[in-house]
């Protein structure tokens, strides 16, 4: 399993932007995140934790679902190990805890929380004005 360490969260106005960062600690871990498939997944409070954007590895094609789809994007620079969710023109209801997720052995990602087996701790994004 790879550690992973999200950053970027904050308070920001409706309509602004972010970017969110999904580090892989590679020296705890000794993988690199380019072979993994990642996951951006949110959860607001009450309510179940969502995937939102993904990645494969390999290709880097990316995914978004449909809530999201014309604002959030992924991107990947492998040579800094990092996965960033560019989210623009962030509306009230992205505010959330956004987590990223890592599947190793497998090209393909997923919005299924059960196709990841690495996990961060979090970063909040609150959506305000």
């Amino acid at each position: 399993q790879l550690q992973l360490v999200e950053s970027g969260g904050g308070l920001v106005q409706p309509g602004r932007s972010l970017r969110l960062s999904c580090v892989a600690s590679e020296s705890a871990s000794g993988y690199s995140l380019y072979r993994h498939a990642v996951g951006w997944f949110r959860q607001a409070p009450g309510k179940e934790r969502e995937g939102v954007a993904c990645i494969n590895a390999v290709d880097d094609r990316t995914f978004q679902v449909d809530s999201v789809e014309g604002r959030f994007t992924v991107s990947r620079d492998n040579v800094n190990n990092t996965v960033y969710l560019h989210m623009n023109n962030l509306e009230p209801e992205d505010a959330a805890v956004y987590y990223c997720a890592a599947r190793g052995a497998s090209y393909r990602c997923s919005f299924s929380r059960s196709w990841y087996d690495s996990w961060g701790q979090g970063t909040q994004v609150t959506v305000s004005s």
